[in-house]
C-alpha cells in the first residue's frame, strides 16, 4: 500500500495526470462503494447479476470501469445490494 501511495504521489505531480485523475474520481468512488457493499453482502458478481436481472459480464464491466452505467442500472445495483442510490451535486 505504501508503494501505491508513493507512486500515486509521484505521478500526480504531472498536472495533466492530476487533472484526469480528479475528473475520474467520482466514477472510481461509486465503483469502489458498490464493490465494497457487494463484498460486505458476500455476493459474487454472478449472484448480484442474477438478483437484478442482468449478466455477470455487465457487473464485471461496471466494476472494472469499462462500462458507463445509466442511473437505472446504478439504482438496480444499489437495490440488489440492499441499498438505495443517492446522487448529490455540491459546490467545489
Amino acid at each position: 500500500m505504501k508503494d501505491y501511495i508513493r507512486f500515486r504521489g509521484q505521478i500526480l505531480k504531472d498536472k495533466k495526470i492530476k487533472r484526469a485523475y480528479e475528473e475520474l474520481a467520482p466514477e472510481f468512488e461509486i465503483i469502489t462503494l458498490l464493490i465494497k457493499r457487494r463484498l460486505e453482502r458476500g455476493l459474487s458478481q454472478g449472484e448480484l447479476a442474477e438478483q437484478i436481472g442482468t449478466k455477470q459480464s455487465s457487473i464485471s464491466r461496471f466494476e472494472s470501469g469499462t462500462y458507463n452505467p445509466t442511473i437505472d442500472f446504478l439504482q438496480k445495483v444499489a437495490e440488489g445490494l440492499g441499498s438505495r442510490l443517492k446522487i448529490s451535486i455540491g459546490a467545489k
